[in-house]
């Protein structure tokens, strides 16, 4: 989608001298506040209307996450984070804040369904018994790298139990806009995407306990932008704990108004949405007909974001039985990058178990066949020496 966003950017970018400056502050202008506003209360059928002073705007969305786990959190606490993960959640969580983050087993329960509730609630008792208060659950929906999205009930099961223990609920939806058809899988269907913010929650939590993290980064392809936000609708004492830190994650102010421009496109945005949930199924059909075709076991059930997890370790281990499953992870992973393939490997990403490696399937064409030839040629080998 770079070409449809260069074009808009282009066509409208026509900064002025306000451009130049710091603009109204550290925590966004107010212009793209309104806008991002405007666009979150309609694409994220928001229950509330969400309000200017409900967004603080930041240079990206790991600078959201970690101006959360610090200000929602005390050194030594800990965050639930269900496995598997995007990766990048640990250091932005932990790195400067002092905060841990409590990895969530699920074993043969679906993490997507309500069942997985319990599965919380354990590691957080567990966790709270070995000395380590919880102070938050960390939920990525859509889901990175699964692709999926979680079902209402559990939201709001996970809901009931953050007020249980008085803890908070963050939730990462930078795939929003990023859903698409998923004309295969049937076990698991996938969950339609529904936003925290557009769920009836009155009487199950405290509102200030919710908060919702959307950018740029993903659903716009524009992680350069540098463009976050933290969306917290009855917390207004959060929002203020920020104002001094954001001097250390303000936006671009020329970014700031690329974004207004597009937030405000309604016209635009419409076709935008569209064809790039288009484009996002057609290439998701593309990488699972070749993974069915070779008998590689995928992750079913996505039908959000840029993802599919596969079973590479499978395929290997039956050409090389003398490897366990992690040495034949790791082994693969060697491999490919010497053939120039760079594939996210199950360790890295929290995987429960060995041999499972995400793929990004939003590139052209011709790259993802070539990519995907590489893979084969790898897994199929019988000398990975």
């Amino acid at each position: 989608m770079h070409d449809s966003i260069i074009r808009h950017v282009q066509e409208n970018f026509a900064i002025t001298s306000r451009s130049l400056t710091y603009g109204d502050g550290t925590t966004g202008s107010q212009r793209l506040k309104q806008a991002m506003a405007k666009f979150i209360t309609s694409q994220f059928k928001s229950r509330t209307r969400v309000e200017m002073s409900h967004i603080t705007i930041t240079n990206g969305c790991s600078a959201s996450i970690e101006h959360l786990a610090w200000a929602l959190s005390n050194p030594g606490e800990g965050i639930l984070l269900g496995r598997p993960y995007f990766r990048g959640f640990l250091s932005s969580m932990t790195l400067r804040t002092g905060v841990k983050v409590v990895p969530v087993s699920f074993g043969e329960t679906d993490p997507f369904v309500s069942e997985a509730v319990n599965c919380y609630e354990i590691a957080l008792l567990s966790s709270r018994d070995a000395g380590v208060r919880i102070s938050a659950i960390m939920l990525c929906n859509p889901h990175n790298p699964t692709g999926r999205c979680y079902s209402r009930d559990l939201l709001l099961k996970l809901m009931r139990l953050c007020e249980k223990y008085q803890i908070h609920l963050i939730s990462d939806e930078l795939y929003a806009l990023s859903v698409w058809e998923n004309s295969f899988d049937t076990t698991p269907a996938p969950n339609p995407f529904e936003s925290c913010l557009s769920l009836e929650t009155r009487d199950i939590i405290n509102p200030s306990r919710l908060h919702i993290i959307w950018g740029m980064s993903k659903d716009f392809s524009a992680n350069g932008l540098r463009i976050g936000a933290i969306i917290s609708q009855s917390n207004s004492t959060l929002h203020q704990a920020l104002v001094p830190v954001a001097l250390f994650s303000s936006s671009s102010s020329a970014a700031d108004h690329i974004t207004a421009n597009i937030l405000e496109d309604d016209l635009w945005l419409e076709d935008y949405v569209q064809e790039n949930s288009r484009l996002l199924s057609q290439h998701y059909t593309f990488v699972v007909n070749w993974a069915r075709s070779n008998g590689i076991e995928y992750y079913a059930g996505a039908n959000a974001a840029f993802f599919i997890i596969l079973n590479l370790g499978k395929v290997f281990q039956a050409r090389h039985t003398e490897m366990t499953a992690l040495d034949a992870e790791r082994t693969i992973n060697t491999l490919l990058l010497k053939e120039k393939v760079f594939l996210v490997a199950g360790e890295d990403f929290g995987s429960e178990k060995p041999g499972w490696f995400r793929i990004t399937f939003s590139y052209p064409k011709d790259w993802i066949t070539e990519g995907l030839q590489r893979i084969l040629n790898v897994i199929q080998t019988r000398d990975p020496i």
